[in-house]
Order: structure tokens, then sequence, then C-alpha cells
């Protein structure tokens, strides 16, 4: 065997191994995805409307100073809120979904907005912290599964 022929025959290997090591150093250098579910003017009415769930949803445009500042803020959020059952973190960019944003009544940015079986329930308007706003989310959740069963047992 040859020089060249052993060489042919070490490529293969060679370029799975270089492959396999880069797909490795590649995985760990992105973050995790979080819990933050893009939604659209398709997608927003029928998640929101899911029954049982609450939805803290952040209405921002790209352009938005303050929507800016928040960095990784909804992200975080939203690995915070991963735990808890039956609450979802979604987000609706009102620059490219503007009738969703209106038919939610958005006229500023950021906004956060709780939803339940498709309802508004609470608005929030605190501190701009996963701490606080994983506290709010959670109360508001509990109140309004608290509410939809007080609502169903009055129908029966």
């Amino acid at each position: 065997m040859t020089m060249r022929t052993h060489s042919l025959l070490l490529l293969p290997h060679a370029t799975i191994t270089v492959t396999l090591t880069f797909l490795i150093l590649l995985s760990l250098s992105i973050p995790t995805q979080s819990e933050v579910i893009t939604l659209t003017s398709d997608t927003f009415t029928d998640k929101v409307k899911e029954k049982d769930t609450a939805w803290f949803v952040k209405f921002c445009v790209p352009w938005c100073k303050h929507c800016k500042n928040l960095g990784s803020l909804w992200d975080d959020l939203g690995k915070a809120i991963e735990g808890e059952d039956e609450i979802e973190v979604g987000e609706v960019d009102c620059g490219t979904d503007k009738s969703v944003c209106s038919k939610v009544d958005i006229h500023s940015y950021p906004t956060f907005k709780v939803f339940y079986d498709g309802e508004e329930v609470a608005r929030y308007q605190g501190s701009r912290d996963v701490e606080s706003m994983k506290t709010f989310v959670v109360e508001e959740a509990e109140k309004a599964a608290a509410k939809a069963q007080l609502d169903s047992d009055k129908e029966l």
C-alpha cells in the first residue's frame, strides 16, 4: 500500500472526527434555547386559547429602545418558567404582526400581558427582572385557574 492510498483511507475517518469535534464545540458555544414561543397572526389566537394554560406575552417592535434594553430578560424568563405547569412564555413582533397587536390593544412597547383561556387577565407593569416577572405570572395564572374552576362549577 502506498502512502497515497493510506492517506485516502484515513480521509473519511479524519473528516468524520473533525466534523464531530466541530459540532460538539459548536453546541457548547450556542446558548440553550429558552422556552419563549414566537406568536404570529396565524398562531396567536389558537395558542392563547389553549385550555387551562396561562400565556405571558411580550409585545415589542425591533426598533424600540426599551425593548432592546430588555436584553436577554425575556429568554431568561422563558428558561425560569420552563418548569412551571401550564404557563407559557410568548412574544409578538408588532412590527410584522400589527393585526395581533391592534386586536389586543397594544399602544406602547414593550407591553407584557397575561392571557388565560383566550382572555386577557392581567398586564404587567412591575420591575423588569426575572424573579419579579415570574412571581407575577405564577400568581396571575393561579388566580385565573381558580376563577375558571369556580366558573366551571357554577355551570354545573
